[in-house]
């Protein structure tokens, strides 16, 4: 392949993802609807980080403790990590406080794209980032790796609209449930929460507004596409 000189081109496309038309049917759906606007955070960490059973605990005591309604996503963790048993190796369920229900999967976009949820707590990998904001919803930054440091830190201190769980200086150590508690009451049931989901309600029309014909988006990928071709 030849290289390149000179200035390399960049192309901003995407999100990529449907913003609008869902057909899902998932009964976590269902509860969202008889909830009040705004009223759920939803909680997910992506399919690579799992937590320990000591930081699931803190979490779920963190969660039940801001008195905000919630979905958290909680996977059966892969094979080569912390759930794993030594005798055998075989996967261990994690320990999840009495009274908690332990689901499979969730529609993660459709889940934000619901009126009831106003928050997302999330490791902030880049597309949960573009996800979350495309939709209009601010985030609980709680960065566990690789570019997701980063990406909170674009999040909470550079667009304003979301808050950041823990300072990413202090990662090794067991995020405790008062923590938890504070970032979530902080973007769901704050004045500064609601000047972030305001700013995150307008970012997500801006974004929505770069996908149409003629939008940003839009236009960089009909540019992407002649330059290819060229």
């Amino acid at each position: 392949m030849e290289k390149l000189k000179g200035n390399i081109k960049h192309f901003g496309i995407g999100p990529l993802h449907p913003m609008s038309g869902f057909e899902s049917q998932h009964q976590c759906l269902e509860w969202l609807d008889k909830q009040e606007k705004g009223s759920v955070i939803y909680v997910s960490f992506g399919s690579t980080t799992s937590l320990t059973n000591d930081q699931i605990q803190e979490l779920a005591k963190g969660l039940d403790e801001s008195g905000v309604k919630f979905i958290w996503v909680l996977r059966k963790a892969d094979s080569n990590d912390v759930f794993v048993e030594e005798n055998g190796g075989k996967l261990k369920e994690p320990q999840l406080p009495k009274g908690y229900e332990e689901r499979d999967w969730a529609p993660q976009i459709e889940i934000l794209a619901h009126k009831s949820v106003g928050g997302f707590m999330s490791h902030c990998g880049w597309n949960s980032c573009i996800e979350s904001l495309s939709m209009g919803v601010p985030i609980v930054a709680w960065p566990m790796h690789s570019d997701q440091p980063r990406n909170a830190v674009l999040v909470s201190e550079v667009l304003k609209v979301g808050v950041v769980v823990r300072d990413w200086a202090r990662r090794s150590e067991l995020v405790m449930s008062n923590s938890i508690e504070n970032a979530v009451k902080r973007v769901m049931v704050s004045m500064e929460g609601m000047e972030m989901k305001e700013r995150a309600i307008k970012l997500g029309e801006a974004i929505s507004g770069s996908v149409v014909d003629g939008g940003a988006s839009c236009l960089e990928r009909d540019a992407f596409i002649a330059y290819i071709n060229s």
